[in-house]
């Protein structure tokens, strides 16, 4: 008896999904302007907040890097080199954050 109920529930189930399966093949909804106006808006914060967080991090690989360099003259040279470095690896981070958004906002929206 508990066996039946179980087969039945089962099919039951089996049943609304299989109804409603068709539900998901309706076409996409006419508002795809608003999405792309929503999405450069995105773009452009995001841009904004990339570079502002890249400027954070500059200015404290400079001020680590002449912290260094005042506590070891020596080593001045090593310490601009890294600096240098660890500049460049944070701007290329904004350059490929400023192509993003470029791709983002010229983007065709179907």
């Amino acid at each position: 008896m508990k066996m039946n109920k179980l087969r039945m529930l089962t099919l039951a189930g089996i049943g609304m999904l299989l109804a409603a399966a068709p539900v998901f093949a309706q076409g996409a909804p006419d508002n795809t302007y608003s999405v792309s106006m929503y999405a450069k808006l995105a773009a452009g914060i995001g841009f904004g907040i990339a570079a502002g967080l890249a400027g954070l991090g500059q200015g404290k690989v400079a001020a680590a890097a002449a912290e260094g360099a005042a506590r070891n003259p020596g080593a001045s040279g090593k310490i601009q080199i890294l600096m240098i470095i660890g500049l460049a690896f944070i701007e290329t981070l904004v350059i490929f954050t400023l192509l993003i958004m470029f791709v983002i906002v010229n983007a065709k929206v179907a």
